[in-house]
């Protein structure tokens, strides 16, 4: 996975470039018309029901549009919320506040959305000992806040990108000329390159779990679109040797019964593609 700088980094990316795209040479509704030295308050309020995300990206935005304005959190990430609850006020210049308002309600309405559905997902597994992970199915340039929220739902994050693990699914098995020459490859490259990354390793079925197995060194084996039989036999073909995840087309109705068959993780990319947002406003007050 990669580091909290190289996480950071990624929220700098994405505030400089939202308020970039938002902003460009100015707030001209805000510069026509509100005096450059005012000062305002505003309240983050809850109109729906869920579990909030983005309190503290919204503190950074707010940091980075102007280092003046403070913010006095009465709820914090990860917390139920419901219709009515206030999140936060913030107080600063009036135009340093509507500058940054788009972003911080962008952010946290489509953050709070995952934190909620992943949240929902994680209690469908209360009682055993599987674990929900998102995937890199993200929103293009905002992958950071989405995989931010599933972690605050209590999920875990897959991996972050193409260059923080290997993960070895069909068309690379297929380009590579099967499963054993893939890994045999994967290995021979990690060694040749010095590189210190994880290999998952996709089956369709349980003879690819075998011949995943013969070959060795598979941090984890993803059971791709088996059935609750196929998967409680790959999870006692496989024991201990890797650790096992069930991805493809589970939902909240079968979710459960695959975690009963023993998998380690279930993978989900409904977390952060299918999701409504929460309904959030920022109100002066």
């Amino acid at each position: 996975m990669i580091s909290e700088a190289q996480f950071q980094e990624e929220l700098d990316i994405i505030i400089k470039n939202a308020i970039r795209e938002d902003v460009g040479d100015g707030d001209h509704s805000s510069l026509a018309c509100i005096p450059e030295d005012a000062q305002g308050s505003a309240k983050l309020l809850v109109k729906d029901n869920g579990i909030i995300a983005g309190v503290e990206f919204a503190k950074m935005v707010f940091k980075y549009v102007d280092p003046e304005m403070k913010v006095d959190t009465f709820i914090n990430d990860g917390q139920e919320v419901v219709y009515g609850d206030v999140a936060f006020h913030v107080h600063g210049r009036s135009q340093s506040i509507l500058k940054a308002e788009r972003l911080v309600l962008n952010a946290m309405q489509r953050m709070s959305a995952i934190a909620t559905k992943t949240k929902f997902y994680v209690d469908l597994l209360e009682g055993t000992d599987t674990k929900i992970l998102d995937t890199r199915k993200t929103t293009p340039g905002i992958r950071a806040l989405e995989k931010w929220a599933v972690k605050i739902g209590g999920g875990e994050n897959h991996r972050f990108a193409l260059y923080d693990m290997i993960m070895l699914k069909d068309n690379h098995i297929d380009f590579a000329g099967g499963i054993t020459k893939a890994i045999e490859k994967t290995k021979n490259y990690l060694k040749e390159n010095n590189k210190d990354l994880k290999i998952i390793v996709e089956a369709r079925d349980l003879e690819e779990v075998k011949e995943i197995l013969q070959s060795g060194g598979v941090y984890r084996i993803l059971l791709d679109n088996f059935d609750y039989e196929m998967t409680r036999e790959a999870v006692r073909l496989i024991g201990t040797k890797s650790l096992t995840e069930s991805s493809g087309g589970i939902n909240e109705e079968t979710i459960r019964k695959y975690a009963e068959c023993g998998v380690n993780y279930i993978s989900s990319g409904a977390l952060t593609h299918s999701v409504y947002n929460m309904d959030l406003s920022l109100k002066v007050i």
